[in-house]
């Protein structure tokens, strides 16, 4: 046992740092820490287990509070929120009266509405049953059902309900309505339910009627919250057998998504208005065993109302989150307690040395994970207001959408940070030094928020700037989509077309060679050193039909670069003209190939592909196309389009593959970020996708990709067509050195939906980069000088001339079906 000097089974308290490890207490460890008295001393150690679960982060979340009645059938002793009929104007809040404080916090930027009741009043009161009956009803959660539906459909916000104890089957109609759901276990003392006891009279606070309902939502996949109420009477011990009750049936289904540790505060009109509440010490020390006993990865939370003036000492204890604030209506449980001004928190989670951030009522790993956890009807909703982590968007920036960045994650780009994680610290200097940073340190770069988030993106600045110097470059060029036709079934591309497609934007067609050649022409006159030519894989194309591209381009301009076809391209064309991946890469060089997109790419993580784009070469196989091109002395590019539903672990895996493979090869001239465009996305309309990337996530890809690819990849490209024009400027801020091409025609990213035009002329791309402090400079597809002359031509083009997209003639289908998923031909590598 562990005695009051800190001593466990013979061993120094010291011996609790184990618990570091993500080693948790067993039931008797944990259990012996009730006479362990050095609250400093757990603090120490639960602080730091959080922080490797929550890094700098404290949450809350902001909501408003719908009390749907104050009638309840139990007499806890402490509780001023239930009421009796004759003290109240009407038994329930009326539907007008719940969406009228609904759609008031939404405008105030609420994304949470908080249904808070008591128990089964129906089942006690009459008034209860004929107003219920009078609207339809039979019960108290038939009602709330309807009343979150309305919230949901009519505002937006997302339901969280504390109904109290249900039964399996109130459960499955409540979770249609709610991504989350609540009960406080308070206690599992029976001892507190006896007679003189806070919950003598109470039925529904029998502590195995409560543990029942944490189980069954267990078994129905409901992300709950829960917790425990102290100083109602309880020993620390039972405290503890609280905890454990609800980590075992946790353990079981892996739903509860908070520990909630609250204080008791007595209430005038209570029967325990004199009682003593708990001291800081109590408290303080409640929550380091919380988090001894549920680890690194739960969120463990307190509400900041109930603990005024000492929230920075709450913070030291281990918890990671405050749970909701609302700006709106008061906290209905303790009415005496009034929420803390969001600034006011803001300053004491930073005092605490903690980045305050939103959170939805769904915490981040349920939000990851909605086929699991949320509704069908809910998941699009869900999916709509997340970042790659699970936490709320804060702002409306999209990619290719032209609204302004938000000020808050500009202003960090170039203000000095103020307190930086240690363990951030730590990989930016490994960075600094060129190491081969793993997928943990990536990831924990990509995860920066606030002062950390600073510290990344000008860290990767002080990278380009060693590496690259104040030029940044850009290219003249023109973007040849020679056919949106295409029988891959991409679930982020709104530019291809079949059969039953042309209700997307535009008309499928297949350009002519004549077509495509009077744009290069055109190009050329314009200034224009290069051609970048990509398409759909249509049906009829074969590895013969490429090459006649290229040579048609060559034969209208001998001297433009020809920038042309994704690996998947040349895997499709090695694999009909039956040749190897090296062979046919030489044919393609033989026919004035100059380089080679790295497009294609998308996530190079089967596990995403298997989702955003199954029928499509793997990563494998894209990786073996880029390395064969390499082999033949091709230079290529590398790209990653991010932000659909992939996670942070799944761009560092996309990036490690991509350094490793330049370590080999050496090909690479530069990375190229995409942030995916959702307004037309067939992933996104079908509700299956998040909005893109948000700003500081789009930020932090291109800084990131800067330091984990240092020293391999020298350049890292931003794409104005996706970020906008002030978004280009901020990435330029951030470790980018290159703003790719100018692209007259550019139409794959405008066919998904963005709004940032078609051609940026080099006068532009000037203007942006002068916008950014830096020097402007015009460059080949290979980063080398372009003529005075040619130079001349682009500063001084003439508008563009409207296209011609030839239409598509009809074709079979059936003969190029080899190609499809699982039935992607060998195609030698080597």
């Amino acid at each position: 046992m562990l005695d009051r000097r800190g001593i466990l089974y013979g061993m120094n308290v010291m011996d609790l740092k184990r618990f570091e490890n993500g080693e948790r207490p067993s039931d008797v460890e944990a259990l012996a820490l009730a006479d362990f008295e050095d609250t400093r001393a757990l603090a120490d150690v639960a602080s730091r287990i959080r922080d490797q679960g929550f890094l700098n982060l404290v949450t809350f979340s902001k909501k408003v509070f719908i009390p749907l009645t104050h009638l309840c059938r139990d007499v806890c002793h402490y509780c001023t929120f239930a009421q009796t009929p004759s003290k109240i104007e009407v038994p329930y809040m009326d539907l007008d009266a719940v969406l009228d404080v609904a759609r008031n916090g939404a405008a105030l930027g609420c994304k949470e509405a908080l249904f808070t009741l008591g128990e089964k009043p129906e089942l006690r009161y009459r008034a209860a049953r004929e107003w219920l009956g009078g609207h339809g009803c039979q019960t108290t959660l038939e009602y709330l059902h309807d009343a979150a539906k309305a919230v949901f459909e009519e505002t937006g916000l997302l339901p969280h309900l504390n109904p109290g104890n249900m039964t399996p089957e109130e459960m499955a109609a409540l979770r249609g309505v709610s991504p989350s759901m609540g009960i406080m276990l308070e206690s599992a003392s029976e001892r507190l339910t006896e007679k003189g006891m806070p919950h003598y009279g109470s039925p529904d606070k029998v502590p195995a009627v409560r543990l029942q309902t944490l189980d069954d939502a267990g078994a129905a996949k409901i992300p709950f919250t829960t917790g425990i109420l102290i100083g109602i009477g309880e020993t620390r011990r039972e405290r503890i057998e609280s905890l454990l009750a609800i980590r075992r049936i946790h353990e079981r289904h892996g739903h509860i998504q908070e520990i909630i540790v609250q204080n008791f505060r007595a209430k005038p009109g209570t029967k325990m208005r004199a009682a003593p509440e708990p001291d800081l010490d109590e408290l303080l020390w409640t929550i380091a065993v919380a988090r001894l006993v549920f680890g690194a990865g739960m969120s463990i939370q307190a509400p900041p109302n109930l603990s005024p003036g000492v929230l920075p000492q709450i913070v030291a204890a281990g918890i990671d989150d405050w749970g909701g604030v609302s700006p709106l209506t008061p906290d209905f449980v303790n009415p005496e307690a009034p929420w803390p001004h969001l600034d006011e928190l803001r300053r004491e989670t930073a005092a605490a040395g903690k980045e305050l951030h939103e959170r939805l009522t769904i915490y981040p790993p349920f939000a990851r994970d909605v086929d699991t956890w949320v509704d069908e009807g809910l998941r699009s909703a869900v999916l709509d207001k997340i970042d790659g982590e699970g936490l709320p968007r804060t702002d409306d920036w999209c990619p290719g959408d032209d609204t302004v960045p938000p000020a808050d994650v500009l202003s960090h780009i170039t203000t000095a940070p103020g307190a930086v994680s240690a363990d951030v610290r730590v990989i930016l200097e490994r960075a600094r030094d060129g190491a081969n940073l793993t997928q943990a340190e990536i990831v924990r770069l990509i995860r920066a928020r606030g002062d950390d988030f600073a510290a990344v993106a000008q860290a990767a600045d002080a990278v380009r700037r060693d590496t690259c110097g104040d030029t940044v470059s850009f290219v003249v060029n023109r973007n040849i989509n020679y056919t949106n036709i295409c029988y891959f079934k991409c679930q982020f591309c709104a530019f291809s077309k079949g059969k039953l497609s042309e209700n997307l934007r535009g008309r499928p067609y297949d350009l002519s060679h004549e077509e495509i050649q009077r744009r290069t022409q055109e190009a050329w006159q314009r200034g224009g050193t290069e051609v970048c030519m990509q398409g759909g894989i249509h049906p009829e194309y074969t590895g013969r039909t490429y090459l006649e591209i290229v040579r048609a381009v060559k034969e209208a301009v001998p001297d433009i670069h020809v920038h042309a076809f994704s690996p998947l391209e040349v895997w499709q064309g090695a694999a009909t003209a039956n040749l190897s991946l090296p062979d046919y890469l030489a044919e393609l060089k033989e026919a004035g190939l100059g380089t080679l997109p790295g497009t294609a790419a998308e996530i190079l993580d089967d596990e995403v592909r298997a989702v955003i784009c199954p029928d499509k070469i793997n990563t494998e196989q894209w990786l073996a196309v880029m390395e064969a091109a390499h082999g033949v002395g091709f230079r290529t590019t590398a790209t990653i389009m991010y932000g659909h539903v992939d996670q942070p672990q799944h761009w560092a895996r996309h990036l490690i593959r991509i350094r490793d493979l330049q370590k080999r090869t050496g090909g690479f001239t530069e990375f190229v970020p995409l942030p995916f465009v959702h307004m037309e996305a067939p992933l996104y309309l079908k509700g299956r996708a998040r909005r893109g990337p948000t700003f500081r996530e789009a930020i932090l890809v291109h800084a990131v990709a800067r330091l984990a690819l240092y020293p391999h990849i020298t350049n890292i490209q931003a794409s104005w067509v996706k970020m906008g024009h002030e978004g280009v400027v901020a990435a330029l801020n951030a470790g980018c050195n290159d703003l790719g091409g100018t692209l007259m025609n550019e139409s794959i990213t405008r066919a998904a939906g963005a709004g940032h035009g078609q051609e940026t002329s080099p006068r532009r791309m000037i203007g942006m980069i002068e916008a950014a402090g830096r020097t402007p400079r015009q460059r080949s597809t290979v980063y080398g000088d372009v003529p005075a002359d040619v130079a001349r031509r682009g500063l001084e083009a003439s508008e563009l001339a409207d296209v011609v997209n030839t239409p598509a003639r009809k074709y079979e289908r059936k003969h190029r079906r080899a190609l499809v998923k699982n039935e992607i031909p060998a195609v030698n590598v080597s």
